[in-house]
């Protein structure tokens, strides 16, 4: 039984706003203590206001909460991955933006998924993470571990050569644009827009998709989750743009980079009745050609 939960978003728009307000409203009814981020503004009814705790940030919570709520989009849903992935809280997203892969809760169904949480009628789906192990420190003491994926990618108009080695065993020289480097989460965001493959959130494996390769013999590889990853890059330019989620950073190109899968793994929340497939279904519009 929840007893006591966090709330986290950034959006200011008034979908999120409401999102929030609906969310809050139907905890506090049924008597449990919402800690609220304290980037969410609106103003909260007098009704609520008694069982509601507003903070700045995790460590500062008076009490560890039993679940955490992120609301707006999945690019939410990765900044709340980002602060609490040391507390081991499992993470449920209510989807006030567009698309809700990772934030599978509709905004219009916050009571009665509520309830659900509320009778525990619900998975916990733990999700691999990636690390970037070299270059050390990019995101000044944050570590550069990403959910859905980490991208190197051209900084300017030229192509850059990247040279993979697995496990240090060389794999192959990529010339494009740029490689996605996915779990299996991350399998529905960029690494399907290049044009990888989709795997089930609980796949431990990583995924390395090529962005506009300049040989059409190149193809998306599925590694094992257990793969580390060494990539040194060339090119006539001076740097490149490393990306983990929506963190980012240009690096010089003689760098090396170095990635592996994280240690621990992130728990999120899966409302029974709702489950991945029916998710992918309903977002990629499968069935919609009449023959289905």
């Amino acid at each position: 039984m929840l007893q006591r939960v966090a709330i986290f978003s950034k959006d200011n728009n008034e979908r999120t706003r409401n999102g929030v307000q609906s969310l809050v409203a139907e905890l506090c009814s049924r008597g449990i203590h919402v800690h609220i981020h304290q980037a969410t503004e609106e103003p909260l009814s007098a009704c609520v206001e008694n069982n509601v705790e507003k903070f700045s940030d995790f460590s500062t919570l008076s009490q560890m909460p039993d679940l955490v709520f992120s609301v707006g989009g999945d690019g939410t849903f990765l900044e709340t991955v980002l602060k609490v992935k040391d507390l081991g809280i499992p993470v449920a997203g209510v989807n006030t933006g567009r698309m809700g892969f990772l934030a599978n809760i509709p905004g219009e169904e916050i009571d009665r998924s509520v309830d659900q949480l509320c009778q525990n009628d619900y998975e916990i789906v733990e999700r691999s993470m990636l690390e970037i192990i070299k270059p050390e420190d990019l995101f000044e003491g944050e570590p550069g571990v990403a959910l859905n994926e980490i991208t190197i990618q051209k900084a300017n108009l030229s192509m850059i050569t990247i040279h993979v080695y697995v496990n240090d065993v060389f794999l192959n020289t990529y010339w494009a644009d740029g490689l996605v480097i996915s779990t299996a989460t991350g399998s529905t965001a960029y690494n399907l827009s290049v044009g990888g493959p989709i795997l089930s959130p609980a796949d431990e494996s990583i995924i390395i998709s090529p962005i506009s390769p300049h040989n059409l013999t190149i193809r998306p590889i599925v590694l094992s989750g257990g793969s580390r990853l060494r990539m040194v890059m060339e090119g006539r330019t001076d740097e490149c743009l490393l990306t983990c989620d929506f963190r980012y950073r240009s690096l010089s190109i003689g760098q090396e980079i170095n990635i592996s899968g994280w240690g621990r793994k992130m728990k999120t929340v899966m409302l029974k009745g709702r489950d991945f497939y029916s998710t992918l279904r309903n977002r990629l519009m499968w069935g919609v050609d009449r023959r289905n």
